[in-house]
């Protein structure tokens, strides 16, 4: 079996004959160690990279985006992953003006404005300052969602508006599997005004809603003759004590459009994989039966291979290597976890192992290894 081939048989839930390897994220100082270079990936880097790229102009937004792509590519390649993540975070909004070299100013000063800056110890790219009740002011999504509106009306993505995945399915020549990402469904729980919307506005987040299963709709059916088979989508919705937002919300709200999005994946013979932080069990038995899989499984929130094999024979499962046991565990533990993921894999089938979401820059190196080297002993 060639790597693509092992993840189409855990969607399909056949045999393989190596535990595939996805790893949902990684950092630019991770990926540098293991590529020996600057590793263009990460997650607020990326941004930050991004913001700078578009200040110096369209040659050096070019080549931010060139060397993104190429050092994800070779990051798949070096590590023989199954499953290669081909894209990283982005901030394709050109700054306003630029305060100092970490910090970069968005906006109209006269009307809604935001003050980002990076930490090169993290790597976050944090809002620090922004205008009065920037994301928190329920009267104003009234026109949010009527601009999401006019422009899913306008969304038109062709093949071509895939460039990373199309070059990355050519660069692997097929041998592995590149997933398309981004197909969210969800309520924004980052922003309290849509918190609030959620009891006193619904008919705005079924709009919301709405406008993502358009978008939904038109991604799947451009991406789909690139020959992509695995679906990304979801949207983070809870912590480790449950969901942000009631079982009955999901259930009334987002679980029909959820369903639709799935189906519309599966004319195409696609696999939808559903994601979130935290502790989803009390949402289980509606967000499990539906899609075709589970990512960034979180371990420490009590998300467990074992029970979520059990409980749902059908479903595809992504991860369980916590980037908290990467970060602060001991090498010992790294290679336990990693080993139970493995092995749970091998008895079980349908899982695909590696880290469930970002492998932070500070992860010490002999953690990084202590998984890396057993995953290619074991798995």
């Amino acid at each position: 079996m060639n790597p693509a081939e092992r993840i189409v048989a855990a969607c399909q839930h056949r045999p393989y004959d190596r535990v595939p390897t996805y790893h949902a994220s990684f950092s630019s100082r991770i990926a540098s160690i293991i590529l020996g270079r600057e590793a263009y990936v990460g997650g607020g880097v990326q941004q930050w990279r991004e913001a700078v790229a578009l200040w110096n102009g369209p040659e050096a937004h070019a080549e931010f985006l060139e060397r993104s792509l190429r050092d994800a590519v070779d990051l798949g390649t070096i590590l023989d992953l199954d499953m290669v993540r081909v894209a990283y975070w982005r901030e394709p909004e050109k700054p306003a003006k630029r305060i100092d070299e970490f910090t970069f100013f968005y906006g109209d000063p006269d009307g809604k404005w935001r003050v980002m800056r990076y930490d090169p110890r993290t790597e976050l790219y944090q809002m620090v300052d922004h205008s009065p009740h920037y994301n928190d002011d329920l009267d104003l999504l009234d026109k949010e969602v009527e601009c999401m509106e006019l422009a899913v009306q306008e969304y038109g993505p062709t093949p071509e508006s895939f460039p990373e995945i199309s070059r990355a399915l050519t660069a692997y020549r097929g041998f592995r599997a590149v997933p398309l990402w981004g197909v969210s469904i969800g309520i924004p729980y980052g922003s309290r005004a849509w918190m609030e919307a959620v009891v006193l506005r619904p008919d705005l987040v079924e709009r919301l809603l709405d406008v993502q299963v358009e978008r939904a709709r038109k991604t799947i059916q451009a991406a789909a003759p690139l020959g992509v088979r695995v679906v990304l989508g979801g949207m983070d919705l809870a912590n480790n004590q449950g969901p942000m937002y009631s079982p009955d919300v999901f259930r009334k709200l987002v679980l029909p459009r959820l369903k639709q999005i799935v189906e519309f994946c599966h004319q195409f013979e696609m696999y939808y994989f559903f994601a979130s932080d935290g502790n989803l069990w009390p949402i289980a038995d509606d967000v499990f039966p539906v899609v075709d899989g589970y990512y960034e499984i979180d371990r420490r929130a009590g998300m467990d291979l074992r029970k979520l094999r059990e409980r749902f024979p059908h479903l595809t499962l992504v991860g369980n290597i916590s980037s908290h046991t990467l970060h602060l565990g001991t090498r010992e533990e790294v290679i336990e976890e990693t080993l139970s993921c493995i092995n749970a894999a091998r008895e079980l089938g349908s899982i695909v192992v590696g880290c469930s979401n970002l492998i932070v820059s500070e992860t010490p190196e002999e953690n990084l290894f202590a998984m890396l080297d057993t995953l290619e002993t074991y798995r």
